[in-house]
Parts: structure tokens; sequence; C-alpha cells
């Protein structure tokens, strides 16, 4: 996610990806406060930057990186802040398009680390701007375009950690979007690093992500099946934790490709396997999620990009006449008072009406 700093424009060439010792820190810490000063004196502001182009440019090189399935969120949830429409689909279509050419970790074979010292973000930017996946002309925190920015950087060809981008590792980016009657609202997988792009299995049903946990602990699936997380979403957890623990598990007992997982909650970017988050709408409001049932067969076809369950309207409609909201242990206190306020996870699970609806700017008052 660091990447996205850099992409949309808000960050320093180069800074976002120097490792946290690195004494280059310090530079770049006191000339973004000279740029800062800058800035106000130009009045360049956060808006001004943030476009909806300076948000597919972040998208594309979150694909292009095979970054974290937490860009859906946190994309949306940015333009949000800015009045502008840009949810989980507008980001899927980014990723769809976008080679994926940085061959990092978890998937891949590098971290971080590696890409800074062949180049930087900025050596990704290159390819990705020379092969028209990004757009040139987005004004940057340098006063800058990008374009301009990359300019003068020049292709590393003694290093493999970033592929051109007309050689890609996959055409399609590390990140997919999927729809279907499981998942109205969309939902996202990460496919970096990954060959079988399909899944077909029966439902195993948990409420928590405890339960799922306690389950793969004690071996109690079975290999082929889809385990289901729900009512971890933005309003259901409440927060929308990541279901890491169980994934990391399920990766060490040796089934990250036996078995699929699916979760209205997130996943960190560490996750592998065919593990999807984000389904909406999530459980907690009645989506179709909530009304799974063991043995219910799963499809997952992230070529195609879809999520469905083989249950036709009129048996998913039954259902919904049976389903009653689940209580929550949070009935008071910040906890309930976000499960209030809290959108779902297709807009970036929002807490109020955003940046569209404001009356007067707060950088004007």
């Amino acid at each position: 996610m660091a990447t996205v700093s850099e992409a949309i424009g808000l960050a320093l060439p180069y800074s976002a990806g120097a490792p946290a010792p690195y004494e280059i820190r310090d530079a770049f810490c006191t000339t973004a406060g000279e740029k800062v000063m800058e800035l106000i004196a130009s009045n360049i502001r956060p808006r001004d930057i943030v476009t909806r182009r300076a948000l597919e440019n972040a998208a594309a090189v979150v694909a292009a990186s095979g970054g974290s399935t937490n860009a859906a969120l946190h994309l949306p949830a940015i333009a949000h802040e800015c009045g502008i429409k840009f949810d989980l689909f507008d980001v899927a279509e980014i990723f769809k398009k976008t080679p994926y050419v940085a061959d990092l970790k978890p998937g891949g074979r590098y971290v971080a680390k590696d890409m800074f010292e062949v180049g930087g973000i900025p050596l990704l930017m290159k390819t990705l701007l020379d092969n028209g996946h990004l757009h040139g002309d987005c004004l940057t925190v340098t006063g800058r375009t990008i374009a301009e920015n990359l300019k003068s950087v020049k292709w590393n060809p003694n290093q493999d950690v970033v592929r051109p981008a007309d050689k890609p590792i996959t055409v399609t980016g590390g990140v997919v979007g999927l729809k279907g009657n499981l998942a109205p609202d969309g939902a996202i997988v990460k496919v970096a690093g990954m060959s079988n792009l399909k899944f077909t299995g029966p439902a195993r049903c948990f409420d928590r992500e405890d339960d799922a946990f306690e389950a793969v602990q004690k071996k109690t699936y079975k290999e082929g099946e889809v385990i289901v997380i729900r009512y971890e979403g933005p309003r259901g957890g409440p927060g929308m934790r990541e279901m890491l623990s169980t994934t990391a598990a399920l990766t060490g007992q040796g089934m990250g490709g036996k078995i699929a997982l699916i979760t209205d909650g997130r996943f960190s970017g560490a996750t592998r396997g065919f593990c999807i988050g984000h389904v909406g709408p999530e459980a907690a409001v009645g989506g179709p999620i909530a009304l799974l049932q063991d043995g219910d067969t799963i499809e997952i076809d992230a070529v195609a990009g879809t999520l469905n369950v083989k249950l036709t309207d009129a048996e998913l409609a039954q259902r919904k006449t049976k389903w009653r909201a689940r209580e929550t242990n949070h009935t008071s206190g910040a906890l309930w008072k976000y499960a209030q306020q809290v959108g779902p996870a297709v807009n970036g699970a929002v807490t109020h009406p955003g940046g569209a609806h404001e009356k007067q700017c707060y950088a004007d008052m």
C-alpha cells in the first residue's frame, strides 16, 4: 500500500519505498516539510492532487505490484473524502487491465527493500507509464506532473524484481474483483502467485473467525471445502478485521490450494491461497453470504470475475424470509457507534457523507 502514496501523487518520489532504517529517510522528512510550505504558498491542496485519474494511477500500481486487497477499501474511502465516486468495481476495472510486473512476496520472490534497491516505486511507475498504464498528466506534491517526475528515470536492465510492462509476469493485475449472486456488491481476491484461478466446493459456514480458526486448528474441515467466515464485515465485526490467523493456519497445514475461503471481512496483504474478502452486502445486513448453509455449492472463477452459489433467486428469497439479524456483543460505546454509521465495503466502509456533500470546504474556514 505504500506504493499508493507515490502513485497518487501525495508522497515524494522514492520516499514511500525507502526502508525504515535508511538514513535517506531523514532527507525525505526534511524535504517533505519544505514542500508542505511551498504547497501552502502555491495553494495546492490534496484535493487538487487526488483526482479520478490519480486514483486510477494508484489502483494500477497496486495491481502491477500484486498489492493488497485492502486497496479496494482504501482507494474508495480516499475518493469519498474528496467527493469522487470511485468504488470497488472501479478499482477492479483497473486491476483487470493492468499487468502484474513486480515479483514481490508473498506471491513472488522479492521484498519491498529489493525493489527500492533496483530503482524503487518510480521504476515500477516508469514502465507502466511508458506502456500506457498510467496518466502522466496528474499533479503531484513536487508541483510537477507524474510524467515530469519520471522523465529522468531510466530502466534498470540488471534486475528482475520489476519486469517491463510489455513483458509482464501475467497480463492481468495481481488482484481481481468478483461479482455474482453471492456478492452483488462485489468481492476481491488476490491472485498473484496463484496457478489455479477457479474453485468449486461445498460451503462450510462459520459466523465468526474464532470458530473457523478453531475448526482449522482441530482439522475438522475437509479438503475441497469453501470455508465461509461471515458477520465480520464493517458493520458485523464491527470493524472488518483481517482473517489472517485462519489463512495462515491453513497455509501452514499445506492446504493453501486445496480449500477456498470467503468472508465479508478483510485479508492481509500476506494472505496466500484462494481467499476472497469484502463480500457484499455483508451478513450483518442480510446479504446472500448470511443465507448460505453447509453444503451449498459455491463456484469461484477469478478469470471470469464471478462468485456464485448454486441457488436460484427464489431459493435465496425464501431463505431471506427466515433470516434474522444476528445480535452483537457491542451494544454501547465506540464500536456500537461505529456499527450504526459505517457503510458497505464497496464504497470504502466510510462513516460520513463525504466531500460530495460539503457545503463549505473545511480548508477554507
